[in-house]
């Protein structure tokens, strides 16, 4: 009888030692940075596969009116809400890769605001034009070492101008393309 408890406890001991709860982190928060722009955001956890990020940076772009004239180049402030669903968090722990820092695929819905407001140098004859966008996006993030990470995603969705009095905008609503490739460094 002995033997079998102690058999019992033993294995269960090692069972439990060896469990890897399969959970995105309760918080965590990094800035990152790609081609177009610098980025600060916080990841929340909702449920065990769902985590909330919000995010406030730059969005980068450069643009010229002609041929003629040199290019200009902006940076505009950028709020996005973002619910993540990690969804192959398991199938990562049962193959031994981390998860650590919501390291995994998700799909997401990234909701962005970009305020009328610009920094850099714009003629004056020149107007930016608030908008919001709403992408469905599918993404992987991964980490490199202990703080830095990489993260890929790509979706299509819909892009919202705030139609201005005496702007002329042909379409207020289009389609809206998230491309992103970005490198980030992530606090302990």
């Amino acid at each position: 009888m002995k033997n079998i408890l102690f058999t019992f406890f033993f294995g269960a001991s090692i069972l439990i030692a060896t469990a890897q709860d399969t959970s995105v982190e309760k918080s965590t928060f990094g800035i990152q940075t790609g081609v177009l722009g610098l980025w600060g955001h916080q990841e929340s956890k909702l449920s065990n596969s769902i985590a909330l990020r919000s995010e406030i940076g730059l969005d980068a772009g450069a643009f010229n009116e002609n041929f003629e004239e040199g290019s200009h180049f902006i940076l505009i402030p950028a709020l996005t809400i973002e619910p993540r669903w990690y969804y192959n968090l398991k199938k990562r722990v049962s193959k031994s890769r981390r998860i650590d820092g919501n390291s995994g695929n998700f799909i997401s819905i990234k909701t962005t605001y970009h305020p009328d407001l610009v920094i850099g140098s714009v003629p004056n004859y020149l107007n930016f034009i608030s908008d919001i966008s709403i992408i469905p996006t599918w993404g992987i993030k991964r980490n490199i070492g202990q703080h830095f990470n990489y993260e890929a995603g790509i979706g299509l969705g819909f892009l919202h101008f705030f139609k201005e009095e005496n702007v002329y905008i042909k379409d207020e609503n289009i389609l809206g393309l998230n491309l992103h490739l970005r490198i980030g460094y992530r606090f302990k």
